[in-house]
């Protein structure tokens, strides 16, 4: 496997755990911050512009895991490195969301 494939995978992983906030805000009839708040990432945006959003980064998800070299769950340093990536996204957006709902340390 060449190295870019393990990029791509480390940041199919972010972009995963940034679309689960996003989507289940939306879904849930929440508004939630998003890029396309005023301030961009503190104002809140609809719960539409959250699914889109959602949406968007877990397309941008399966092309990263699904469509670049030969991703398998069976493999364990593919998905090592999607964990790595999906973790390190969570726990930044724990930092920046918990500034805004009391969970910041």
């Amino acid at each position: 496997m060449r190295w870019y494939h393990y990029v791509s995978y480390f940041w199919g992983g972010a972009f995963l755990a940034n679309a689960i906030p996003h989507f289940v805000s939306g879904i849930t009839g929440h508004p939630f911050q998003s890029p396309f708040a005023s301030p961009p990432g503190e104002g809140l945006s609809s719960a539409t512009v959250n699914v889109l959003w959602g949406s968007f980064n877990l397309a941008i998800a399966y092309l990263l895991l699904a469509r670049v070299g030969k991703f398998e769950l069976k493999k364990t340093l593919p998905v090592l490195v999607a964990a790595l990536g999906a973790l390190l996204m969570a726990l930044m957006l724990a930092n920046h969301f918990g500034k805004f709902y009391g969970g910041s340390v």
